[in-house]
């Protein structure tokens, strides 16, 4: 069994490929006849380099949704602190 050696075009390529077609590492596997550790490895290290372009810019109403959500995340954070000092700050006797 002969081993298969890639150059580093081809292992870029791949990952980008991957990332912008949003497929899986194992139906890319499954695609090119590659060993999918082999793939993870290459998206471990190639991966960042396509990370921006893999993700589609969020629309303004998207951005929108994203910080109400974060902005009732930390409220609810807020009001279980709150909860926690003022049972901590009673006297216990």
């Amino acid at each position: 069994m002969s081993r298969q050696v890639f150059d580093e075009d081809f292992k870029k390529s791949t990952v980008q490929m991957m990332m912008e077609q949003n497929k899986s590492v194992a139906q890319t596997a499954r695609d090119l006849d590659i060993s999918p550790n082999t793939l993870h490895n290459w998206k471990k290290k190639y991966g960042e380099e396509f990370m921006e372009a893999a993700i589609p810019a969020m629309t303004e109403n998207q951005q929108l949704r994203a910080m109400q959500k974060r902005l009732r995340d930390l409220e609810e954070e807020n009001a279980i602190l709150k909860k926690a000092m003022h049972f901590f700050a009673k006297d216990h006797r």
